[in-house]
């Protein structure tokens, strides 16, 4: 395969692996909008509001010799970083499981975040 040919195969799998990223990304906020949270784009600092989305990840990572443990939630328009100092472990909150949560819009190295929110667990939604 020639140099103009390997360079068409990789931009038809770049606009493919973008069109999924974006139909999985239009999904989310789809399904965030429907649970009733405001998108993460959308989040004014210093103001209470509900998010909703999945959860990518979630680890232990002590602050000042406190535990804390911090979740990145997605909705598709963007993350947000939830952190509850104190805790090690809350069941339910686990990486590929959607939340609504609700608290106080902070930052955190840069980034959205809100400590200590409320939060509920929801049903996984088939389909």
């Amino acid at each position: 395969m020639g140099h103009e040919g390997k360079s068409r195969l990789r931009a038809a799998l770049a606009r493919f692996t973008a069109s999924q990223h974006d139909v999985h990304a239009e999904q989310e906020q789809e399904r965030a909008a429907q649970l009733g949270g405001t998108p993460i784009v959308d989040l004014a600092q210093r103001r209470p509001a509900t998010v909703c989305g999945t959860l990518r990840s979630v680890t232990l990572r002590p602050r000042a010799g406190v535990p804390a443990l911090e979740a990145e939630l997605y909705d598709g328009s963007g993350h947000l970083s939830l952190v509850w100092l104190g805790r090690r472990h809350i069941a339910g909150i686990e990486p590929g499981r959607r939340v609504r949560v609700h608290g106080m819009v902070t930052q955190s190295d840069g980034e959205p975040a809100i400590y200590n929110p409320r939060y509920e667990l929801v049903a996984k939604s088939h389909g």
